[in-house]
């Protein structure tokens, strides 16, 4: 019988958003764009009066993508299924279910960290994971 030792690494993603960019595919998409990135949780994260806070959807985009970079999809990942949260300290985390949820368990993902801030016309995120290799 053999026994392999599956060592954990270190894996990091990062992005940066042009927060114009995002409102762009909001003036021009609306609802449809909306409804497709985001959760109706993050929405409700990001209202700004009647409007739409730009610059935090951004950075929740920037979350998503840095998570995508962190699983190395071979395939596809909505963004639908990787949300933005905050833990019970108030921190921002990842919520991940549906194909997210899949690839993370493929490659071992045990824990992660999010960090995600804005300023001015840009949004960045970055998102640091502890993986024991893929299945």
């Amino acid at each position: 019988m053999t026994t392999s030792t599956t060592r954990e690494t270190l894996r990091v993603g990062t992005d940066l958003v042009h927060v114009i960019e995002v409102q762009a595919a909001i003036d021009r998409f609306g609802d449809r764009y909306l409804s497709r990135v985001y959760t109706p949780q993050e929405l409700a994260t990001c209202r700004r009066g009647e409007g739409w806070a730009a610059e935090r959807l951004a950075a929740r985009f920037a979350a998503k993508e840095a998570m995508i970079k962190v699983l190395r999809p071979s395939e596809g990942i909505s963004h639908l299924s990787i949300e933005t949260t905050l833990d019970a300290d108030g921190a921002p985390m990842l919520r991940l279910e549906g194909s997210a949820q899949r690839r993370a368990i493929d490659i071992g993902l045990s824990e992660s960290s999010l960090s995600a801030s804005h300023d001015g016309d840009y949004a960045v995120a970055v998102v640091a994971a502890m993986v024991g290799g893929e299945r």
